[in-house]
């Protein structure tokens, strides 16, 4: 049992914390891209009457991005629907430029619209409208952000998409959902007893997570708009490590209902439970391919945890087949939704994250951190958060995948940890 709990469950050992979970998330960039791109994003017309200014959200956007840098803008207020003066912008060396204006419509509800142009070819490059309520305008934001990094880079942008991760405060163990950007946190679960493992549907709908509120791990599948939840497994012994397969109908689990924890399979209103690892050792921490066809885990049938790959109908047929060789120590694998990738945490002068090409085999080491836990990839799979500890305090931190963006993500005087990224939002 001390084996089994040294692997599931690191975030028993949490600190005190003084700070209301619900205080904004601080972002610290500590890394930015080799090169940026210079942009300016005015004022949109209207702004000024509303309780946030949209821009404010798109320019911090771009900012934690790492790859654009924003150029001065003035405070003047600029239409959607205005001849931009590229001599002047270019003047500023800005490459790009975004206007916008602020609609308010009859039903309370507001029209966003921009434009982005290029000032070297002094040229449209389109734009979006998006209409919010007035509690939502952070949403126009990201939105926008999300239109300027594909036009200009041709690669989604991930701005839109939401965060989940647990906060202990004081005894309270909180489940948030947040923007991408940490703000804006919402509490989807609050218990004295601890939740970890948080894990996003594919439609970013439901987050299954384990909770030990009946005093031992129960896995819970939690419907976020109405807040309504469903027992996925409560079998005997630990039930843990939910994950979900891309077309959301089931999840891979691990439970010790025979005694060594194994990997499972079920459907994600509870039915239909299936044991798929065979083996005398410990197999956790089990994670779907972006394919579906395959599942990584970690098992310690060769001496010591290792990642493992076995086919999604499980090792009837075939013995799973082993993956990392680089180090002595791997577990908390993770797969990129582009099926590029497998992320995991190796013993290594510490415990820090690895990123391995799965083409290739090559192995690279994205931290020098010592702590690192919980990996979770972006929806684009550009970007990793993971958590782990700086000057001694447990943070929530991001990397891009080559390596050249870096953030620090803490909610001051808090601990914060269990970090999962949601989807894209249709």
């Amino acid at each position: 049992m001390k084996k089994i709990l040294a692997w599931l469950l690191p975030t028993l050992a949490v600190l005190s914390m003084t700070s209301n979970a619900s205080a904004q998330m601080q972002i610290e960039i500590t890394g930015v891209g080799q090169t940026q791109y210079p942009i300016a994003v005015t004022r949109f017309l209207n702004e000024s009457g509303l309780p946030s200014f949209v821009t404010d959200v798109v320019r911090s956007d771009l900012a934690n991005n790492g790859n654009f840098a924003n150029v001065e803008r003035g405070e003047t207020e600029v239409a959607e629907n205005a001849k931009p003066d590229f001599s002047m912008w270019s003047s500023r060396r800005a490459q790009a430029l975004a206007i916008g204006t602020v609609m308010p419509l009859q039903n309370g509800q507001f029209e966003v619209k921009y434009r982005l142009y290029d000032v070297v070819k002094n040229q449209s490059l389109g734009g979006t409208s998006v209409t919010v309520d007035r509690n939502n305008l952070r949403k126009a934001g990201h939105a926008i952000a999300d239109d300027i990094v594909q036009r200009l880079t041709g690669e989604r942008g991930i701005f839109s998409t939401r965060l989940s991760y647990v906060v202990n405060n004081a005894g309270r163990y909180q489940l948030m959902i947040s923007d991408s950007d940490g703000q804006n946190p919402r509490e989807a679960l609050s218990s004295t007893e601890p939740i970890i493992s948080p894990s996003w549907s594919p439609d970013g709908k439901r987050v299954a997570y384990v909770s030990f509120e009946s005093k031992k791990p129960v896995i819970y599948v939690h419907e976020l708009a109405t807040g309504k939840r469903i027992v996925l497994s409560n079998e005997k012994g630990n039930n843990s490590a939910p994950s979900w397969s891309p077309d959301g109908s089931k999840l891979a689990v691990s439970l010790s209902r025979d005694n060594n924890t194994q990997v499972y399979v079920i459907n994600a209103d509870g039915s239909g439970l299936k044991r798929i690892s065979r083996s005398s050792a410990i197999d956790t921490e089990p994670q779907f391919s972006a394919d579906g066809k395959s599942i990584y885990f970690t098992s310690d049938r060769g001496g010591s945890p290792q990642i493992y790959r076995m086919g999604a109908d499980g090792e009837s047929g075939s013995s799973a087949k082993r993956v990392t060789f680089k180090h002595a120590y791997a577990t908390s694998p993770r797969l990129s939704p582009d099926g590029k990738y497998l992320a995991y945490i190796a013993r290594s002068g510490g415990f820090r994250l690895q990123l391995m090409e799965l083409q290739t085999g090559e192995v690279t080491a994205l931290t020098q951190t010592n702590y690192d836990e919980t990996p979770t990839f972006a929806a684009n799979g550009k970007f990793l958060l993971y958590a782990t500890r700086v000057n001694g305090r447990p943070v929530l931190a991001a990397a891009s995948v080559d390596g050249q963006v870096k953030q620090v993500l803490s909610i001051p005087g808090s601990v914060v940890r269990e970090p999962a990224w949601g989807p894209f939002l249709n």
